[in-house]
Protein backbone atom coordinates (compact mmCIF):
# COMPACT_ATOMS: atom_id res chain seq x y z
CA UNK A 1 0.00 0.00 0.00
CA UNK A 2 3.12 2.16 0.35
CA UNK A 3 4.05 1.94 -3.03
CA UNK A 4 0.76 2.07 -4.22
CA UNK A 5 0.05 5.34 -2.47
CA UNK A 6 3.79 6.57 -3.88
CA UNK A 7 3.01 5.70 -6.99
CA UNK A 8 -0.79 7.43 -7.88
CA UNK A 9 0.05 10.60 -5.64
CA UNK A 10 2.77 11.09 -8.02
CA UNK A 11 0.98 10.17 -10.97
CA UNK A 12 -2.05 12.31 -10.13
CA UNK A 13 0.01 15.28 -8.85
CA UNK A 14 2.65 16.32 -8.58
CA UNK A 15 4.37 14.58 -5.28
CA UNK A 16 7.23 16.63 -3.32
CA UNK A 17 8.92 14.91 0.06
CA UNK A 18 11.46 17.07 1.77
CA UNK A 19 12.87 16.27 5.17
CA UNK A 20 13.19 12.87 5.17
CA UNK A 21 16.70 12.77 6.81
CA UNK A 22 14.92 13.80 10.44
CA UNK A 23 12.56 10.76 10.19
CA UNK A 24 13.89 8.96 13.69
CA UNK A 25 15.70 5.08 12.81
CA UNK A 26 13.51 4.36 15.70
CA UNK A 27 10.62 4.87 18.56
CA UNK A 28 9.14 5.83 20.13
CA UNK A 29 7.75 8.11 17.84
CA UNK A 30 4.44 10.41 17.26
CA UNK A 31 4.10 11.26 14.23
CA UNK A 32 2.04 14.71 14.32
CA UNK A 33 0.22 16.48 11.13
CA UNK A 34 -2.02 18.86 9.97
CA UNK A 35 -5.62 17.53 8.62
CA UNK A 36 -6.93 18.97 5.55
CA UNK A 37 -8.29 16.19 3.90
CA UNK A 38 -8.83 12.14 4.15
CA UNK A 39 -6.21 11.99 1.41
CA UNK A 40 -4.02 12.82 4.21
CA UNK A 41 -4.00 9.08 5.30
CA UNK A 42 -2.87 8.48 2.11
CA UNK A 43 0.00 10.84 2.13
CA UNK A 44 1.12 9.61 6.01
CA UNK A 45 0.87 5.64 4.78
CA UNK A 46 3.69 7.18 1.57
CA UNK A 47 5.87 8.81 4.17
CA UNK A 48 7.54 6.61 6.15
CA UNK A 49 9.22 3.17 6.04
CA UNK A 50 8.84 1.99 8.98
CA UNK A 51 5.86 0.28 10.24
CA UNK A 52 3.10 2.76 11.29
CA UNK A 53 -0.19 2.88 13.16
CA UNK A 54 -2.87 5.25 13.10
CA UNK A 55 -5.10 6.77 15.53
CA UNK A 56 -8.41 7.68 13.69
CA UNK A 57 -11.94 9.20 14.63
CA UNK A 58 -14.87 5.93 14.76
CA UNK A 59 -17.12 8.02 12.04
CA UNK A 60 -14.89 9.50 9.52
CA UNK A 61 -17.60 12.55 9.54
CA UNK A 62 -15.63 14.54 6.94
CA UNK A 63 -15.16 12.11 4.41
CA UNK A 64 -16.57 11.43 1.27
CA UNK A 65 -18.69 7.92 0.91
CA UNK A 66 -16.00 7.21 -2.11
CA UNK A 67 -13.05 7.36 0.26
CA UNK A 68 -14.30 6.01 3.35
CA UNK A 69 -12.63 2.96 2.97
CA UNK A 70 -8.72 4.20 2.32
CA UNK A 71 -8.13 4.44 6.00
CA UNK A 72 -10.22 0.87 6.92
CA UNK A 73 -7.95 -1.00 4.13
CA UNK A 74 -5.04 -0.02 6.17
CA UNK A 75 -6.37 -0.44 9.41
CA UNK A 76 -6.20 2.69 12.38
CA UNK A 77 -7.58 2.49 16.21
CA UNK A 78 -10.57 4.16 16.52
CA UNK A 79 -11.28 6.78 18.87
CA UNK A 80 -14.66 7.74 19.88
CA UNK A 81 -15.18 11.43 20.18
CA UNK A 82 -17.83 11.96 22.86
CA UNK A 83 -16.64 8.87 25.12
CA UNK A 84 -13.60 7.78 26.45
CA UNK A 85 -11.48 5.16 23.97
CA UNK A 86 -9.90 2.84 26.73
CA UNK A 87 -9.09 0.78 23.80
CA UNK A 88 -7.45 2.99 21.80
CA UNK A 89 -5.26 4.57 24.24
CA UNK A 90 -3.75 1.57 25.36
CA UNK A 91 -2.94 0.22 22.28
CA UNK A 92 -1.31 3.72 21.81
CA UNK A 93 0.92 3.05 24.71
CA UNK A 94 1.54 -0.15 24.12
CA UNK A 95 2.77 0.69 20.23
CA UNK A 96 5.37 3.24 21.68
CA UNK A 97 6.21 1.07 24.44
CA UNK A 98 7.57 -1.41 21.88
CA UNK A 99 8.77 2.10 19.69
CA UNK A 100 6.47 1.72 17.56
CA UNK A 101 5.51 4.78 14.95
CA UNK A 102 1.86 6.16 15.79
CA UNK A 103 0.19 8.75 13.36
CA UNK A 104 -1.85 11.22 14.64
CA UNK A 105 -4.15 14.43 13.28
CA UNK A 106 -3.94 16.35 16.56
CA UNK A 107 -6.60 18.83 15.29
CA UNK A 108 -9.36 15.83 15.43
CA UNK A 109 -11.03 16.16 12.02
CA UNK A 110 -10.10 17.34 8.38
CA UNK A 111 -13.43 19.76 8.85
CA UNK A 112 -11.53 22.60 7.80
CA UNK A 113 -8.67 23.63 5.46
CA UNK A 114 -6.86 25.91 7.85
CA UNK A 115 -4.63 24.87 10.70
CA UNK A 116 -6.84 24.33 14.10
CA UNK A 117 -5.82 23.88 17.59
CA UNK A 118 -5.12 20.68 19.00
CA UNK A 119 -7.59 18.30 21.04
CA UNK A 120 -5.45 17.43 23.93
CA UNK A 121 -5.18 13.34 23.33
CA UNK A 122 -2.26 14.16 21.91
CA UNK A 123 -0.22 16.15 24.43
CA UNK A 124 -1.68 13.24 27.11
CA UNK A 125 -0.05 10.20 25.44
CA UNK A 126 3.68 12.34 24.98
CA UNK A 127 3.57 12.68 28.46
CA UNK A 128 2.54 9.46 29.42
CA UNK A 129 5.08 7.63 27.29
CA UNK A 130 7.82 10.31 26.63
CA UNK A 131 7.69 9.76 22.96
CA UNK A 132 9.67 11.89 20.18
CA UNK A 133 7.29 13.63 18.20
CA UNK A 134 8.05 14.15 14.25
CA UNK A 135 5.83 17.33 12.72
CA UNK A 136 4.54 17.10 9.13
CA UNK A 137 3.09 19.91 7.04
CA UNK A 138 0.78 18.24 3.96
CA UNK A 139 -0.34 20.52 1.29
CA UNK A 140 -2.38 20.75 -1.75
CA UNK A 141 -3.83 17.19 -0.86
CA UNK A 142 -7.15 18.72 -0.77
CA UNK A 143 -7.08 20.17 -3.79
CA UNK A 144 -6.55 17.29 -6.11
CA UNK A 145 -9.66 15.99 -6.90
CA UNK A 146 -10.99 19.72 -7.87
CA UNK A 147 -7.38 20.60 -9.54
CA UNK A 148 -7.74 17.20 -11.63
CA UNK A 149 -11.39 18.07 -12.92
CA UNK A 150 -9.95 21.04 -14.46
CA UNK A 151 -7.08 19.07 -16.31
CA UNK A 152 -4.14 20.06 -14.35
CA UNK A 153 -2.29 18.69 -11.85
CA UNK A 154 -1.86 19.96 -8.47
CA UNK A 155 1.51 20.49 -5.96
CA UNK A 156 1.30 18.01 -3.25
CA UNK A 157 4.16 18.96 -0.74
CA UNK A 158 5.20 17.12 2.40
CA UNK A 159 7.50 18.34 4.59
CA UNK A 160 8.88 16.57 7.20
CA UNK A 161 10.36 18.79 10.51
CA UNK A 162 12.88 18.08 12.99
CA UNK A 163 11.72 15.45 15.55
CA UNK A 164 11.72 17.21 19.38
CA UNK A 165 10.76 16.22 22.73
CA UNK A 166 9.41 14.29 24.82
CA UNK A 167 7.00 17.23 26.20
CA UNK A 168 6.56 16.43 29.95
CA UNK A 169 3.72 17.78 31.82
CA UNK A 170 4.15 18.26 35.81
CA UNK A 171 1.57 18.86 38.96
CA UNK A 172 -2.15 17.71 38.63
CA UNK A 173 -5.46 18.74 38.37
CA UNK A 174 -6.33 22.47 36.26
CA UNK A 175 -1.87 23.16 36.30
CA UNK A 176 -1.39 19.81 34.45
CA UNK A 177 -4.21 20.77 31.70
CA UNK A 178 -2.65 23.99 31.33
CA UNK A 179 0.76 22.42 30.65
CA UNK A 180 -1.05 19.43 28.55
CA UNK A 181 -2.49 22.74 26.80
CA UNK A 182 0.40 24.32 26.07
CA UNK A 183 2.35 21.28 24.46
CA UNK A 184 -0.74 21.35 22.47
CA UNK A 185 -0.31 24.46 20.95
CA UNK A 186 3.92 23.75 20.58
CA UNK A 187 3.04 20.59 18.19
CA UNK A 188 0.61 22.94 16.26
CA UNK A 189 3.19 25.30 16.02
CA UNK A 190 5.75 22.90 14.92
CA UNK A 191 3.39 21.77 12.38
CA UNK A 192 2.75 25.79 11.47
CA UNK A 193 6.26 26.01 10.53
CA UNK A 194 5.90 23.21 7.58
CA UNK A 195 2.62 24.80 5.81
CA UNK A 196 2.71 27.74 3.69
CA UNK A 197 2.14 31.27 5.34
CA UNK A 198 -1.86 31.13 3.97
CA UNK A 199 -2.86 28.03 5.64
CA UNK A 200 -1.53 28.09 9.01
CA UNK A 201 -4.50 29.07 10.10
CA UNK A 202 -4.61 30.30 14.24
CA UNK A 203 -0.86 29.98 13.98
CA UNK A 204 0.00 32.44 11.59
CA UNK A 205 1.83 35.56 12.08
CA UNK A 206 -0.46 37.32 10.24
CA UNK A 207 -3.23 38.50 12.71
CA UNK A 208 -5.38 38.87 9.80
CA UNK A 209 -5.66 35.04 8.91
CA UNK A 210 -5.69 34.10 12.37
CA UNK A 211 -8.59 36.05 12.74
CA UNK A 212 -10.32 34.44 9.65
CA UNK A 213 -9.47 31.18 11.56
CA UNK A 214 -11.31 31.73 14.38
CA UNK A 215 -14.94 30.35 12.99
CA UNK A 216 -13.43 27.56 11.42
CA UNK A 217 -11.35 26.51 14.24
CA UNK A 218 -14.33 25.71 16.33
CA UNK A 219 -14.11 21.95 17.21
CA UNK A 220 -17.81 20.42 15.49
CA UNK A 221 -18.35 17.47 17.02
CA UNK A 222 -18.79 18.53 20.97
CA UNK A 223 -22.53 16.79 20.84
CA UNK A 224 -21.94 13.81 18.63
CA UNK A 225 -21.82 10.53 20.78
CA UNK A 226 -19.84 7.80 19.00
CA UNK A 227 -20.76 4.66 21.35
CA UNK A 228 -17.26 2.76 22.81
CA UNK A 229 -15.26 1.53 25.17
Amino acid sequence: MRRLARFLLGILGKLTISGEHHIPDQGPVIVVANHFSILDVAAMVALVDHPMEFLGGHHLVDAPFYLKWLPKLWGFYEVHRGSVSRDAMHASVAILEQKGFLVIFPEGGSWAQVLRHARPGTAFLVDKTEAKLLPVGLSGFFELFPTLRQGERPDLDIKIGSAFGPLRAEGRGKEKRRQLDKHGHTIMEAIARLLPPHERGVYSDNPDIREAAQEAAVYPYHNLHETGI
